[in-house]
């Protein structure tokens, strides 16, 4: 779970696809692309986690107890000012591993199929994906955490403080997996 410093990152904007692991399933529908990028993302650092497996990775972040490591490239240091007052944290990154073409997927723990905007899915147009994860610790620009999901290497978008205050609604319901177990 050590990432080297000079481990390079994937280039913007990662798979688009995937003819083996990732086959669509009975139900899944594929679309054509957009020939050309609407918009530019640095990555600001990379994610350390024990997953090097897709199939390895929690189904969802509250999954694991598992202590993580956010590596943040030395040029944002100084963007970490403040982050060691908070207990969680917002944490975006890209799942480059993830195809980006289906529109309707059919998730192996789910009774049928679903839009791709309906679930939690790495795999989507944008492949960003959001944890809140508790901060365990910060060495610099190291953070040890505990909430993620993503495969070993995964590159790191964005880091945001959470306001529990502004940031949870308790009454959020998602229809189709009311009643199911998390």
């Amino acid at each position: 779970m050590s990432i080297p410093p000079d481990r390079p990152l994937p280039p913007l904007p990662g798979r688009l696809s995937d003819p083996g692991e990732d086959d669509a399933r009975p139900g899944e529908v594929a679309v054509a692309l957009p020939e050309a990028y609407d918009a530019g993302v640095f990555y600001i650092g990379r994610i350390g986690t024990p997953w090097t497996r897709r199939a390895d990775c929690p189904r969802n972040a509250r999954g694991s107890d598992a202590v993580c490591t956010i590596v943040v490239d030395d040029r944002w240091a100084a963007a970490l000012t403040g982050v060691e007052t908070c207990t969680h944290l917002l944490v975006l990154y890209w799942m480059d591993q993830a195809r980006r073409d289906l529109v309707v997927q059919a998730p192996r723990h789910s009774s049928g199929p679903r839009g791709t905007f309906a679930l939690r899915s790495p795999v989507r147009p944008n492949p960003i994906a959001a944890s809140v994860v508790r901060l365990v610790g910060i060495d610099r620009t190291r953070l040890s955490v505990i909430g993620l999901d993503c495969l070993d290497g995964t590159p790191l978008v964005d880091i945001k403080p959470y306001f529990a205050s502004t940031d949870a609604v308790g009454d959020a319901v998602v229809g189709w997996h009311a009643g199911q177990k998390s």
